[in-house]
């Protein structure tokens, strides 16, 4: 499983390496049973320091040698800090390796002992352990829910409460924290809440990798159900990740917008809360952000936004958000333009006819057309159920001497007419029975004595055919328009 988090294995500098060499593996093994415990500690240290190889450790060469029940044995060893150091350092970069690497340390029972160490009087040793289950843990969900039911969340905490005052130990928890809640499946909530506690003083931190990873872990803990996002909101955070969403930094900015997008899926009411905090005029400035990351997640986060109430909508309206969202409907980044169109699509779905007109005027119409042309049906679907929201509440709008709908002059000028009835053929029964009824219900079936687009079933193939028979007069299933969408 890929992971969003970068580092794996401690830092260290090349000079320490001090000319060990792999050709010495073999002197090194014997020299890690020998009785005398300087040896031993001699032997640890040359494995840890080629184990520290920035490029192509001989980690596998090293498990080869059957060391690694011995450098787990020596974590044991409460009366030698040095070696309970050195040893952790090793087993460390051993679990930077692969999965197989990884599995190696955790099944020689690692995984216990270094979370005793997190409760080590010795910094270093603490710092080191925290180090090695963090690259535990962000190996695979497994490997992290080994971890959280070993019982690594508690002294972990305890570890970030004692530390504030140092920067590398408070970096390194701090990330580590964020693998203990990363990865799909979710961890058990209950394993991983306590984190709770501590995230607001993390996101107030000085440091910004610190700031970085506590929202990382947010982000990570707000992505499940409404229970876990109250949980989120209960814990005081929100205000200070809207704060967060406005940071200079793409790497602070990214998690905190990920955090709002997962809130916003919530309930209304959960929704709100962001809304009461003004959350929405930051997403004009983001919507324009060089990074396309940044732009796609903040369209994203709208659109969760316009699954909401009218009302919801209609504070979208008053931020001055529709404009920069509809540019992003024109992007040339498909990513971009298929979040913004589930945004528009909501809010015609969701949304007043008066919000809806209001949409009309801003230019939503080309744009929505425009993707009817392209390959992916989910984004065709979403915007056929916008265009048909539209023609809905332009005929609603009609008066008694009104006789056009004027939604639907609005589609035939963007040359959307012709578009959606080549959709009648399409291969997607959703956009087949849609392109149907718009073209029957807003169009006067145009064309429709032209040809015939309702499919026979061909009962061997399980598959629809076109065919020209006057039975199949543009029947299709009833249906309404598009249904509010959440966006996870």
């Amino acid at each position: 499983m890929s992971f969003e988090t970068a580092s794996t294995s401690p830092d260290v500098p090349m000079h320490s390496l001090n000319g060990v060499s792999v050709s010495e593996l073999p002197k090194i093994a014997a020299m890690i049973q020998s009785l005398d415990p300087m040896e031993r500690s001699n032997a640890v240290s040359k494995l840890r320091r080629l184990l520290s190889l920035a490029n192509d450790p001989p980690i596998q060469e090293i498990i080869n040698l059957g060391v690694v029940p011995l450098l787990v044995d020596f974590l044991k060893q409460h009366d030698r800090p040095e070696m309970q150091f050195e040893a952790a350092w090793a087993l460390t970069n051993i679990a930077s390796g692969t999965t197989k690497h990884t599995e190696v340390v955790i099944r020689c029972g690692a995984v216990e002992l270094l979370c005793g160490l997190l409760l080590s009087p010795n910094e270093d040793v603490c710092e080191q352990a925290v180090w090695a289950l963090g690259n535990i843990s962000g190996d695979s969900p497994h490997c992290r829910d080994l971890v959280l039911n070993a019982g690594a969340m508690m002294p972990l905490l305890a570890v970030l409460r004692r530390s504030s005052g140092k920067f590398t130990i408070l970096r390194n928890a701090t990330w580590t924290l964020s693998n203990f809640c990363r990865g799909k499946p979710r961890p058990d909530f209950a394993l991983v809440s306590p984190a709770l506690k501590l995230i607001p003083h993390l996101i107030h931190s000085p440091y910004k990798e610190v700031v970085t990873d506590a929202c990382w872990t947010l982000s990570y803990l707000s992505d499940g159900t409404t229970e876990t996002i109250q949980a989120i909101i209960d814990a005081g955070v929100c205000r200070r990740v809207v704060d967060l969403v406005g940071h200079t930094l793409v790497s602070v900015q990214t998690p905190a917008l990920r955090t709002i997008g997962n809130i916003v899926t919530g309930n209304e009411q959960q929704t709100q809360v962001m809304l009461d905090l003004i959350v929405l005029p930051r997403f004009v400035s983001l919507l324009k952000h060089e990074k396309k990351l940044i732009r796609k997640e903040a369209c994203w986060a709208i659109s969760n936004i316009t699954a909401g109430t009218p009302s919801q909508i209609q504070e979208v309206i008053d931020s001055n958000v529709i404009p920069p969202l509809l540019f992003q409907l024109m992007s040339v980044e498909f990513d971009v333009r298929k979040e913004a169109a589930w945004a528009i699509s909501n809010a015609t779905s969701g949304g007043t006819p008066d919000q809806i007109k209001y949409l009309v005027q801003q230019g939503c119409i080309p744009p929505l057309v425009k993707l009817l042309d392209v390959q992916d049906p989910r984004v065709i679907n979403v915007s056929l159920d916008a265009l048909e929201n539209i023609l809905r509440a332009g005929e609603a709008s009609m008066s008694l001497t009104d006789t056009e709908n004027c939604m639907a002059r609005h589609i035939e000028e963007a040359d959307g007419i012709e578009l959606i009835q080549n959709l009648q053929f399409h291969h997607e029964e959703d956009i087949y029975e849609k392109s149907v009824r718009i073209i029957r219900d807003y169009f006067d079936g145009e064309d429709e004595e032209d040809f015939d687009v309702t499919p026979d079933m061909d009962y061997n193939s399980h598959q629809f055919t076109f065919g020209m028979g006057e039975e199949a007069a543009c029947t299709s299933a009833d249906g309404g328009g598009g249904s509010l969408q959440f966006r996870f």
